[in-house]
């Protein structure tokens, strides 16, 4: 019997993602539900438009962004149809995976609760096929009512039984970023939540100097020699770089939460000294008048 399908779209200020993201899973979602976390940048205007197009298959629904998980944890039950599949506004659906998913909904097994899915990552609009990227699967098809999000503060993944995944053929289209402005500042966001997922599971307080030093080289030596980001050319070498840096960021955010010096704040501190009263105020300026005086008789 044939599984119906809601497709869930987080996202936030995706003006110039959301349409492409949101034609490319109209083929196979008999419900689009869009969850957006204070969009300012006429995203919002973008899906209205989609949605007059489609009709009554389509929802928006709104709330304050806490973290991936959960914000996701939090829409999913929220969709009417027994199977989910999570798109990121930033990733397309291609013909290949809506037809796979198409047949696999057909008659979906009765022992699988959720599908891992592959995701073929762009950067600046080039496709990185080495530079550890080549690895990147998600479970993001999954039955409504097992599926959830582990709780962390990035790069949280489904939980569920992995006797019960299984894994599709097809994968997404990622695109990461098409400008490195915009991709210094997500690298900066995720590194402080992974410090905080460092922080929170491994209670790792102590950071050293040596680790800080040579992660970044080790791990830009890895991702290019070992991993083949060479084979990438320019976009595989700046993703290699940008991927070496991240991991120093996060040790150094993980070092600035347990031994950074807070900056002082001046105006507490002058907030708690002793106000002068009118007298000595009106001491001071005598003596200021006073002083005036004999400078200006030793000037005559």
């Amino acid at each position: 019997m044939r599984a119906e399908l809601t497709v869930l779209i987080p996202c936030k200020d995706e003006r110039l993602n959301i349409r492409p993201c949101l034609d490319s899973v109209r083929p196979i979602a008999d419900e689009i539900l869009v969850a957006d976390s204070g969009s300012i940048d006429g995203t919002l205007d973008t899906i209205r438009d989609v949605f007059a197009e489609i009709g009554d298959s389509c929802r928006l629904i709104e709330r304050e962004y806490v973290n991936s998980a959960n914000f996701k944890n939090w829409a999913i039950p929220q969709a009417r149809h027994e199977w989910v599949l999570v798109v990121d506004a930033d990733e397309r659906v291609p013909a290949e995976l809506a037809e796979e998913i198409r047949t696999l909904l057909a008659d979906p097994p009765a022992n699988v609760d959720g599908y891992w899915i592959g995701r073929l990552n762009h950067f600046l609009g080039y496709p990185i096929r080495h530079c550890g990227w080549d690895t990147d699967d998600v479970l993001r098809l999954f039955r409504r009512d097992v599926g959830r999000y582990e709780k962390r503060w990035v790069h949280a993944e489904v939980e569920l039984d992995d006797a019960r995944t299984r894994q599709l053929n097809a994968s997404f289209y990622h695109y990461t970023t098409w400008n490195t402005d915009d991709y210094l500042r997500k690298l900066n966001r995720y590194a402080a939540w992974g410090a905080m997922n460092q922080r929170d599971e491994w209670q790792r307080k102590h950071v050293s100097a040596a680790s800080m030093l040579w992660r970044a080289p080790l791990r830009f030596l890895q991702l290019y020699l070992l991993r083949g980001g060479f084979r990438d050319g320019v976009p595989g070498l700046q993703v290699c770089a940008f991927t070496a840096f991240y991991s120093f960021l996060k040790q150094a955010k993980l070092w600035e939460m347990h031994h950074a010096i807070p900056q002082p704040n001046p105006e507490t501190e002058r907030a708690s000294r002793p106000v002068a009263d009118a007298t000595t105020i009106e001491f001071a300026m005598a003596k200021q008048t006073r002083e005036a005086a004999k400078q200006a008789r030793r000037a005559a």
